[in-house]
């Protein structure tokens, strides 16, 4: 009777502590990124908004923007000529890249006036003049 008690007790606590718990959003699993030109100089200012967020927000200083794995993140490049020509005199080349600088490739998004695509290699991507971009992290 006792170890069937025993049992009982665990089973309950698993599941308790299963159902309590929201395996959605971890502190933990907040993911950071910045936006940076091709110099490695920040974007700062940019506004974005993910899943997890209530209302707009601004990309730091240092191009600092944070996420949960999963998210949708909306950036409005306002003001930005976008880099149809790839040419860094002329356009505004933007790298979304970790900490070490190494750039995110393989990132799908989809900008309302380019269309869909993933970020290269060095964490570049496609965007026309003025665009909003959604990223699916």
């Amino acid at each position: 009777m006792k170890k069937l008690m025993g049992l009982v007790l665990a089973g309950v606590a698993v599941f308790a502590l299963s159902g309590c718990v929201d395996d959605d959003y971890y502190e933990d699993d907040l993911t950071t990124l910045f936006l940076v030109d091709q110099n490695g100089d920040s974007y700062a200012g940019i506004p974005y908004i993910c899943d997890s967020m209530a209302h707009w927000s601004q990309t730091a200083r240092n191009g600092e923007f944070s996420f949960y794995p999963g998210e949708d993140c909306e950036f409005d490049f306002d003001g930005y000529v976008g880099n149809y020509e790839d040419d860094p005199v002329t356009d505004d080349i933007i790298y979304i890249v970790d900490y070490l600088n190494y750039g995110k490739g393989r990132i799908p998004y989809e900008c309302a006036s380019f269309g869909v695509g993933s970020t290269y290699n060095d964490g570049s991507f496609d965007y026309d003049e003025n665009d909003e971009c959604v990223f699916y992290f």
